[in-house]
């Protein structure tokens, strides 16, 4: 696959991109892109039964069994949970992990969410997105530099809405109806959740709870289910749509 067809989705934890934008991602995979997915935390702290050595690997095992779902690599930055900072050692870790890949297209958090590692992700992977073209900026792997920034968009913040509640609006929506079933098929894999989202988060039967946000965002579109993104159009990353320009092709 060329390189000028990679899609990196990187999430803070494994679940995160299944969650926020895995139709799309299916969408691209069916328009000829090579879709990679990766996190920058291990998901150490997302249990109330194991160790966190033991769900770290309970979790790899599921994100990479969701990734394959779409023929994906899976990677892992290993970072622990509520433990990922904004310094020059990961900023160089996940700046290495774009320039492995070498994306057109790289997908993560909004800048503002519900939770820090989710900030401080998206904080990193913008920042990774500038770095990966600087040649003097040493990261690990001995990847050469990109010769451009990739395309950056942020997905919505989970449940729609920022750290005070205010709804976020996309820029724009993608349709999703017919990727449901993947969707659902990918956030299965993630089963080790269940248990933890029901005592820590009071939620349960994550996968109707995922299908009711993009039945929402479907609404706002026009569709049955859509998933939304803004893109990062500060100077220097590109400006022009190339996310709706592959799905319209």
């Amino acid at each position: 696959m060329a390189r000028d067809k990679t899609i990196l989705a990187i999430g803070a934890h494994p679940d995160d991109v299944e969650f926020r934008c895995a139709g799309t991602l299916s969408r691209l995979r069916k328009k000829g892109c090579k879709i990679v997915i990766a996190t920058v935390a291990n998901g150490d702290c997302g249990t109330a039964e194991y160790s966190a050595e033991e769900i770290a690997r309970i979790r790899r095992g599921e994100a990479m069994a969701s990734a394959a779902i779409l023929g994906a690599p899976y990677r892992c930055i290993g970072e622990g949970d509520l433990a990922i900072d904004c310094d020059t050692k990961t900023r160089r870790k996940v700046t290495a992990l774009v320039r492995e890949f070498h994306p057109l297209i790289v997908l993560t958090h909004p800048l503002v969410d519900y939770m820090v590692d989710h900030e401080v992700t998206s904080r990193l992977v913008r920042d990774a997105c500038f770095a990966a073209g600087v040649p003097n900026f040493t990261a690990p792997g001995g990847h050469p530099p990109m010769n451009r920034i990739p395309h950056l968009y942020y997905f919505l913040p989970g449940g729609g809405t920022d750290n005070l509640g205010r709804t976020v609006p996309p820029q724009f929506l993608v349709d999703i109806t017919a990727e449901m079933d993947v969707k659902k098929r990918m956030l299965k894999r993630h089963a080790s959740q269940r248990n933890w989202l029901l005592k820590h988060h009071g939620v349960d039967h994550y996968i109707n709870m995922m299908a009711a946000d993009a039945e929402r965002l479907g609404r706002l579109a026009g569709c049955g289910c859509a998933e939304g993104f803004t893109q990062h159009l500060g100077t220097p990353y590109p400006t022009d749509n190339k996310l709706l320009e592959i799905l319209r092709s």
